[in-house]
């Protein structure tokens, strides 16, 4: 067994199965890389299939456990069929992590005048993805006596941002509430809410401006993946046994909240 073999084995979620959804790139494969360094079986959740490949050789290359399962998570018929494969491969689910979203591509429009088939399309993955994937999964961890979920909110839902804000303002609502629903099941609910992070989508979306950003943040630089993986592990981990519906802000200083 490789070095990378053992850490894994005796790190903190040795024996636990964890789903990653849009995790084929950016911050998600940040989450589903260092999950298996510690020791999950990891899902990694997308519809794109040829970067979600890489990212689970990637994970096996370093000693870990993955597979790639095609999930669309507005549909709740894959979302239910890729939590049927992972009980299937791995024997259950224990953590979950909704991260996909529609973003580097994503139109620029104001709320009051966007396409309306464009907007219903952007919220179905945005915001009530998380849900679907959640309705799907959670009978699952509730079968191995509890788990938890981290949901990807963005420093957005307290910004000006358009129906991306009003799709993370909605995230950290459904963690909210999911969290008193789900509590009695044993399986805890959070967020993150990432504040500017350099990865391909974000210079896609962001591109001169990332400057300005800086410049309004406390720590001056862009976040990277890496930077949101370690509060990601920690709501996670039995470390925050006593701590849901929270919405955890990783973001440089970018937002103060009362």
């Amino acid at each position: 067994m490789s070095e990378r073999n053992d850490v894994g084995a005796q790190g903190r979620f040795a024996d636990k199965v964890a789903v990653v959804t849009g995790a084929a790139q950016g911050i998600g494969a940040a989450y589903a890389t260092a999950l298996a360094a510690e020791g999950a079986s990891v899902v990694v959740a997308d519809v794109k299939e040829d970067a979600g490949d890489v990212v689970v050789k990637d994970i096996e290359t370093a000693g870990g456990t993955a597979r790639f399962v095609r999930c669309d998570v507005s549909s709740p018929e894959s979302a239910a069929a890729m939590a049927a494969e992972t009980v299937e491969a791995y024997g259950g689910i224990d953590l979950l992590v909704n991260n996909a979203a529609i973003y580097g591509d994503m139109a620029f429009d104001l709320l009051i005048t966007v396409d309306w088939d464009y907007y219903r399309k952007f919220m179905s993955v945005n915001m009530d993805g998380a849900l679907v994937v959640t309705r799907a999964v959670y009978p699952h961890m509730r079968q191995r006596g509890g788990g938890a979920i981290v949901n990807q909110s963005s420093t957005a839902a307290y910004l000006y941002s358009g129906f991306y804000g009003l799709a993370k303002a909605g995230i950290n609502g459904l963690t909210q509430q999911l969290a008193h629903e789900l509590g009695g099941m044993g399986i805890r609910v959070n967020a993150i809410a990432p504040g500017p992070t350099d990865t391909a989508a974000t210079r896609s979306q962001v591109g001169d401006a990332a400057t300005d950003l800086v410049n309004g943040l406390a720590i001056k630089r862009m976040g990277q993946p890496e930077d949101m993986v370690g509060a990601c592990l920690y709501l996670l981990s039995d470390d925050a046994a006593w701590v849901t519906g929270q919405i955890l802000a990783v973001d440089g200083g970018q937002v103060f909240r009362p």
